[in-house]
């Protein structure tokens, strides 16, 4: 009874998700990732959090977020290969953020 126990304790805890909280990968550089526990959660919700999580990061600063890059994982979803997201970001001084044009408009 206690090896089945165990056993299903093993499985919960190995569905959990995974969510990597914000790492220093650089000078200025850093990254969050999510992982959903299923194969059900959509990764634009996980892209939202990871986000929320950098902007929240970055205020402790008083500064912005930065996202320099994102990736999720291809489905399907299937075998562990669950819903996932990385997001790469800076944080930087919102004036000078402000400042910086937009190069979707053309501006260099």
């Amino acid at each position: 009874m206690k090896r089945i126990a165990f056993a299903l304790s093993m499985l919960l805890l190995a569905g959990c998700a995974e969510n990597s909280g914000v790492v220093k990968i650089g000078p200025n550089a850093y990254m969050v990732t999510r992982q959903a526990a299923t194969g059900f959660t959509g990764e634009g919700t996980l892209t939202a959090d990871a986000v929320r999580q950098a902007n929240a990061y970055c205020a402790q600063e008083a500064k912005v977020v930065q996202v320099t890059r994102t990736q999720e994982a291809q489905p399907p979803y299937i075998l562990g290969n669950f819903p996932r997201t990385e997001v790469d970001f800076m944080c930087v001084d919102a004036q000078k953020e402000a400042k910086r044009p937009l190069e979707s408009e053309g501006v260099k």
